[in-house]
Formats: C-alpha cells, structure tokens, sequence
C-alpha cells in the first residue's frame, strides 16, 4: 500500500508524487491503493497528486484507490468535481 505523508502541500507535491509513482511502479498486484490516514496538513496539491497517480495506475491497468481521506479533502475533491475519481472504483 502506498502511504500519503501528513502533510502534502504546493511544497511537498512534487517529492512526494515521485516517490508515489516510484513505489507504484515497483509494487505488484492488480490494485494500487494509497492509505491517506495521516494526511492532516494539505491544500490542492494533495488532489492533483492524487489524480496523477490514479492516472499512472489506471495506465498501468491497475484499479486505483484511496482510503482514509479526511473529510475536508473529500469536500474538496466534491467542489472540484473530482469525488468519484478519487473515491469510486478506478
């Protein structure tokens, strides 16, 4: 499972969609899931890291999911249209 760091910002965003799409490539299976449980700090930034690694999965022909997002980057993801392209089956 890959693993969104507490906070994910304009500053971390391009670090950690690296290190993101680094690991997807290097885990097996047919599912990449990341695990957003300590995600407490983020802006925008967090959904286009988000969007970019499902995008790279979806290539990939993997599924993509996320779980434990918190309920203000859900509220976001809502405001920008993109809800189900984070939260529903990919």
């Amino acid at each position: 499972m890959l693993a969104l760091p507490p906070e994910l910002t304009h500053r971390q965003a391009r670090a950690t969609l690296q290190q993101l799409l680094a690991a997807l490539a290097a885990a097996p299976g047919g599912q990449a899931c990341v695990d957003a449980h300590a995600l407490r700090v983020f802006d925008s930034s967090a959904l286009a890291v988000l969007l970019e690694c499902r995008r790279a999965a979806l290539a990939a022909g993997r599924r993509f999911a996320v779980q434990g997002l918190p309920p203000a980057l859900v509220g976001m993801a809502g405001l920008y249209g993109v809800q189900d392209l984070i939260q529903g089956p990919g």
